[in-house]
């Protein structure tokens, strides 16, 4: 049964179980309209009583390839706001918080890349089912630039604390089975297998008691929606001074022209 209507998702439902689909191919590209929507739909979802598990995915190549707001469907992997959009990026993070927020267990089925801020999103999931294809990344450091999305929090709460590091001051891609080695991914299963192994999943927790479900997430995530809510703030002021540096605007060229960065320090 499809639910509601959303800019680029859509929700189906079947049973206790929704579907929220990405429909932004190939790449799944974010900007605020979308992080929006799915904010919307997850305090929709969270209204209907008869749903117990999200099940989270994309259309197209990647989960999830980073950020877009220059429009032209051309902006590289992670791509932040551009230069003097500082409310842009608070606006994002106001809506992404909301994701944080949502009631309903979330698994995400990651079957590509989940790059920058896609990464922000897919750990943003209560589990993550990949294929071997996918790729999972925090590529800032790359960028010249400092991560957002509340990776501050999430990331090591999933992986720990040094690989968590290790990645965001890397910028190291992850395939499915490094990050399901570290555990960054729940499942790692064939490309053909990874939506019926995630609605799997997501079924084995609809057929728990609901009430029960519901209230064990809130005391596992008791003080995360504050944590990101905080950490986000922190998270945008140093993305607000580096913007404006020499090695941010070399990392944005060196990851369009496909090339490693020429960083100065300066």
């Amino acid at each position: 049964m499809r639910f509601g209507e959303y800019t680029d998702l859509t929700v189906d439902i079947d049973g206790h179980i929704a579907l929220m689909e990405i429909q932004r191919p190939p790449h799944n590209y974010f900007d605020m309209a979308l992080i929006s929507a799915i904010g919307d739909a997850l305090a929709d979802i969270d209204r209907e009583t008869e749903v117990r598990a999200i099940v989270l995915a994309s259309d197209g190549r990647s989960f999830c390839a980073g950020a877009q707001f220059g429009g032209g469907g051309q902006a590289s992997q992670a791509e932040p706001p551009p230069p003097g959009d500082r409310h842009g990026g608070i606006r994002l993070y106001r809506d992404a918080v909301r994701i944080f927020e949502a009631e309903t267990p979330i698994v995400a089925a990651v079957q590509g890349a989940a790059i920058g801020g896609g990464l922000g999103l897919a750990v943003a999931a209560d589990f993550r089912v990949a294929a071997p294809e996918a790729r999972f990344s925090g590529n800032f450091s790359q960028l010249g630039f400092h991560h957002g999305f509340g990776l501050t929090v999430t990331l090591p709460r999933i992986v720990g604390q040094q690989a968590a590091w290790r990645m965001l001051m890397t910028g190291a891609r992850l395939s499915g089975e490094e990050a399901h080695r570290i555990g960054l991914a729940d499942e790692l299963v064939a490309l053909e297998d990874l939506r019926p192994k995630a609605m799997e999943l997501a079924g084995e927790i609809a057929s728990a008691a609901p009430l029960a479900v519901r209230s064990i997430r809130r005391t596992l995530r008791h003080g995360l929606a504050d944590e990101i809510r905080l950490l986000t703030d922190r998270e945008q002021v140093e993305q607000d001074w580096l913007r404006r540096t020499e090695d941010f605007r070399e990392g944005v060229r060196a990851t369009a022209e496909r090339r490693p960065g020429d960083f100065k320090g300066r």
